[in-house]
């Protein structure tokens, strides 16, 4: 009977050990797919339209970073905000059509790429366009939601 405790006490620590122990795993949103950083992209276009900068900041993290085209990096919302007020304007219109996306296995970091045009008028009034390339890099914040944390474009030469 001496013997009895410390063997069962060494079979438990070993079975524990060598048994294979089963780990919980959490997803972040099971539901989220590339499909759905599309229809975010088409979302936030929306609100760029229809509200501006406000509508447009309103898919931002409050961390993230903005890479400019020729111009240095932008962090926080906050000084990212400050030069998207020309989407106010009427005259000026910023579309975007994602080509393609991807969401992380763990299903809470996803990006997103296509191709921009930003409509606009030049100083004596007539039609200008700008046609580019983008990169928005998408996480899945703590409420659900799911924000831009860096966005990054860059424009295409005009054929010549």
């Amino acid at each position: 009977m001496k013997l009895f405790l410390p063997v069962v006490v060494v079979a438990v620590f070993v079975a524990t050990i060598v048994l294979p122990i089963k780990q919980l795993r959490v997803e972040a949103s099971p539901k989220a797919t590339a499909d759905t950083l599309k229809q975010l992209e088409g979302e936030f276009m929306k609100a760029a339209a229809e509200k501006g900068a406000q509508g447009y900041m309103s898919y931002y993290a409050d961390d993230a970073v903005e890479v400019p085209n020729g111009a240095n990096l932008i962090q926080g919302k906050e000084d990212i905000a400050k030069g998207m007020a020309f989407l106010d304007d009427k005259n000026n219109r910023l579309t975007w059509t994602p080509v393609g996306a991807d969401i992380s296995a763990s299903g809470d970091l996803g990006y997103t790429y296509g191709n921009y045009e930003f409509h606009s008028k030049d100083k004596e009034g007539k039609p200008i366009a700008e046609h580019g390339k983008y990169t928005s890099i998408w996480k899945l914040q703590k409420d659900g939601n799911w924000k831009v944390v860096l966005d990054m474009g860059n424009a295409t030469p005009e054929p010549k």
